[in-house]
């Protein structure tokens, strides 16, 4: 492909195709290399003027499914915390799970009297002395962004909060700290001020190499809405059971019967769940 094709971003900003970030993107999958070489070309083949990057996702993620499920599965990462819907209280459950696999004691949906008013706090986390006040804004479209507002607003309920705290005992033995957690991006208004008054910020790929997707891929704690074994319903009844991981399901197998998933079927989801687990 000589002449440079522009297609459509989920922001709806046009960009020149670049075969390289579909090639990358790819290589999440964990795939091997000829298969993604290969897809990317014959995906490469098919992109029009004008074409969106949604729809040049779901022709790479056929053909992936087609040659590899588990694959298939890791490449949506992304879209698969997207489907953790459509109430955001999915992703705040599996935050906390994230968080407890990471060594921190939680809580998740809790109730908290500030200095001034009380608040319904998504996530406490506490570790050794650390004691973080963390607020998950999930966002069900990828063209979402947390801009600065969020951060903003979520420092000054943190700061309310906290003072109530430090009149607990042996608060000054304790370090508090505000937190956000996000399935999609910060602007960079956002991160600046994250940064200015320490609140610990978390996106899809914030901070570099340690955001949701490199934390998710090293505890192996692979949300079950990415597995291509479940339909939309069948996720759909396990989130309403509290049910985030496919971890959870492999280590409870009985959690498929009790949604009326039957027997045949058992032995595809739990090998996929079982691999997913598996950590890089």
């Amino acid at each position: 492909m000589n002449k440079s094709v522009l297609i459509k971003k989920y922001s709806g900003e046009y960009e020149a195709f670049d075969i390289n970030k579909l090639i990358n993107s790819l290589r999440r999958s964990r795939a091997d290399e000829d298969i993604i070489q290969d897809i990317a070309r014959k995906v490469q083949e098919q992109i029009e003027e004008g074409m969106t990057t949604k729809r040049i996702y779901q022709m790479a993620f056929k053909m992936l499914k087609a040659k590899s499920r588990v694959s298939a599965s890791k490449y949506k990462l992304k879209k698969a915390l997207m489907e953790l819907g459509p109430t955001g209280f999915p992703f705040e459950r599996f935050v906390g799970k994230l968080l407890t696999h990471e060594g921190f004691s939680t809580q998740v949906g809790v109730i908290v009297q500030g200095n001034c008013v009380q608040h319904e706090i998504d996530v406490i986390a506490q570790k050794e002395n650390k004691h973080y006040m963390i607020e998950c804004k999930y966002h069900s479209d990828q063209g979402r962004v947390c801009n600065v507002k969020i951060p903003l607003y979520i420092q000054s309920r943190f700061l309310d909060v906290k003072r109530q705290w430090e009149h607990q005992k042996d608060h000054d033995t304790k370090s508090y700290r505000g937190g956000l957690y996000t399935n999609t991006r910060f602007t960079t208004d956002a991160i600046q001020y994250g940064n200015c008054v320490g609140l610990m910020q978390v996106s899809w790929d914030y901070p570099q190499q340690n955001g949701l997707k490199d934390r998710i891929d090293k505890a192996g704690l692979h949300p079950l809405t990415a597995l291509t074994t479940l339909t939309k319903a069948e996720k759909t009844k396990l989130l309403d059971k509290g049910i985030v991981l496919c971890k959870e399901l492999h280590e409870n197998p009985t959690f498929l019967e009790q949604i009326g998933i039957d027997k045949p079927r058992h032995k595809k989801i739990l090998e996929d769940s079982q691999e997913l687990c598996r950590t890089n």
